[in-house]
């Protein structure tokens, strides 16, 4: 008979196998990040399963994770090619998140969400390059050598706008390298007058992934340091958070007239933005800004509201060190983060996937429509 294998030395892997010799009862837990307390991102690869049978899954150390109210109604995803993923019913018994599988494969793959793996993203920034006519600006380093690329898609002609784009600080939220994918497939579309509109009067600064070392560790919050690079757009240094270090160097090269920070939210059932009401600099201008965004690409697409979200920080009281409120702050911009969520968006529940990379691709392209409509209006 074979035999059961459970494996995760490979990019964006993360699990410890406790106990593989049941089918019956496979006992995994999470990983934490490198120099880290956080965990919550899973990948595995299970091998030798035997078809037909039911196979039983469970992560042993959820209720210790980042965020373990968020296993209430989540839902793991699985692919047998490692390219189409689909949701298997999960449950969280207050100690562990629960999942089975009866498998019409002998090997399959299981995540927190549809991993985004670096040979993809090489893929896509090179199919930036090649297609969406985009320029490669300049490279950065992370704190274990890999590259940041910083692609241009426009000419940097005088009195263009500036709008940043920047994907996956924190390493686990894949779905945000989905929605650069998504925004870079619409800039290779021809004949496209909305983007024509935005690209005559703006160019697109885009970094896909700031967080390369800890997608690849399988990390879900920081970086090889262990450095969260959400927190610490105020002290940010060469050596611990370079990543950071380096974006913020070339926006104050180029200016910013908007930034976006995309992201997923582990725990909201919905795709939301936070803003920066809380700093101290904030005026009336980017509270119009904010509101106009968010009531736009809520009329253009069902899969954003503003209803659900974080609560409003009380003014002068916002964490500056967020990147958010750290651009906003120092270019007196439209400044937002943009969440999806790891689970489905209520609004519009999909059983089969719940939220996915095809979704996330879907709202990058819409969010460009928004801009379009918006850029005249940013400064």
């Amino acid at each position: 008979m074979t035999t059961l294998s459970i494996s995760a030395d490979f990019d964006s892997g993360n699990i410890e196998v406790i106990d593989a010799s049941s089918p019956a009862h496979i006992q995994l837990a999470m990983r934490p990040d490198t120099k880290s307390p956080h965990f919550q991102w899973f990948h595995f690869k299970a091998e030798g399963l035997h078809i037909g049978e039911p196979h039983h899954f469970s992560l042993n150390n959820a209720s210790q994770s980042s965020y373990n109210r968020a296993w209430t109604g989540y839902n793991a995803v699985a692919s047998y090619d490692h390219q189409d993923w689909f949701r298997v019913p999960s449950t969280f018994d207050g100690k562990a998140l629960n999942f089975t599988l009866t498998p019409t494969h002998s090997e399959v793959y299981f995540a927190y969400f549809e991993p985004y793996s670096r040979e993809r993203h090489d893929w896509l920034v090179k199919h930036a390059l090649e297609n969406a006519g985009t320029e490669l600006l300049t490279t950065g380093k992370s704190v274990e050598g890999r590259d940041i690329p910083l692609l241009r898609k426009g000419n940097g002609a005088p009195g263009k706008r500036n709008i940043w784009i920047i994907a996956q600080q924190h390493p686990g939220e894949h779905m945000a390298e989905w929605f650069m994918e998504g925004l870079i497939e619409r800039l290779v579309e021809q004949n496209d007058p909305q983007l024509t509109q935005l690209l005559d009067a703006a160019d697109l600064y885009l970094v896909p992934h700031m967080n390369p070392d800890g997608s690849f560790h399988g990390h879900l919050r920081t970086n090889a340091n262990g450095k969260d690079l959400n927190r610490c757009w105020q002290d940010s240094t060469e050596d611990t958070s370079p990543e950071v270090f380096f974006v913020k160097q070339q926006m104050e090269k180029y200016g910013v007239d908007m930034f976006l920070d995309v992201h997923g939210d582990e725990e909201i059932p919905y795709v939301f933005t936070a803003a920066c009401e809380g700093n101290p600099g904030y005026s009336p201008k980017q509270a119009e800004l904010e509101e106009h965004f968010r009531r736009r690409l809520s009329e253009i697409t069902r899969d954003f509201q503003t209803r659900y979200g974080y609560p409003r920080s009380q003014p002068g009281q916002a964490n500056m060190n967020l990147a958010c409120n750290s651009v906003g702050e120092r270019f007196k911009c439209l400044s937002l983060t943009l969440e999806m969520p790891f689970k489905d968006n209520d609004n519009a529940p999909n059983l089969v996937t719940g939220w996915s990379g095809k979704r996330s691709k879907q709202l990058a392209k819409d969010v460009l429509t928004t801009l379009a409509e918006m850029v005249s209006v940013l400064r």
